[in-house]
């Protein structure tokens, strides 16, 4: 009898084992948003790890999350790495690439509460009406323990509500600052226009004095 049941079980493993080494060697996650801002806002919000803060979903899951900053203070060879509450894990993200308003690489390293190593981009692609679309979007090596999560859970359902919230939070900070920046050209050009305008009516005034 025991003889049996520690067959089935063996089956029973080897049948799992057999399915979770079907699941796909790969995975992408990939989140697009318009944003009616100038591509410089977002691209500069993302290049800069300093930023990361005001619109990352993960800062927002764990406000206590330790970071520190290395290497370049932006762009190519910027390191930043975190150490937070289990939602956000420990980890370091290092931008490998970025072409200027186009697009931006960042190798993501996991360290808890599982070591994987990701490739992050996002691209910045016009959509003609003078916003553009921002993708963001993370692919990487299934493990054979990702492959088994993945059999309850994937990828793209554990990660892609966080990439929709930190572009929602990206457009909406960006598309302020865009927005405050138009109302400070507009006030600087009227200020110019009055100063003007005020210049000329005194140089009036003062070739018609008597």
């Amino acid at each position: 009898m025991l003889k049996k049941i520690s067959l089935a079980l063996v089956v029973a493993l080897i049948g799992v084992g057999a399915v979770v080494a079907s699941r796909p060697a790969t995975f992408r996650v990939e989140r697009s948003i318009t944003i009616a801002a100038p591509v410089e806002l977002p691209f500069g919000a993302i290049n800069d790890f300093h930023k990361w803060h005001f619109w990352s979903p993960w800062a927002a899951k764990d406000p206590k999350m330790q970071t520190t900053f290395d290497g370049a203070f932006a762009g190519p060879g910027a390191i930043y790495t975190w150490s937070g509450n289990d939602e956000v894990g420990k980890g370091k993200m290092t931008i490998v690439d970025a072409k200027l308003y186009e697009s931006i690489q960042i190798q993501l390293d996991f360290s808890e509460p599982f070591a994987a190593t990701n490739t992050t981009l996002f691209t910045f692609k016009p959509t003609g009406d003078g916003s553009l679309q921002v993708t963001w979007a993370m692919e990487g090596n299934n493990t054979f323990l990702g492959k088994a999560m993945s059999l309850v859970m994937d990828m793209d359902a554990m990660i892609g509500k966080d990439f929709e919230q930190g572009l929602a939070t990206l457009k909406t900070l960006t598309e302020k600052e865009a927005k405050n920046r138009l109302e400070r050209e507009l006030q600087l050009k009227a200020k110019a226009a009055a100063e003007a305008a005020k210049a000329e009516q005194e140089a009036q005034a003062g070739t018609t004095a008597p």
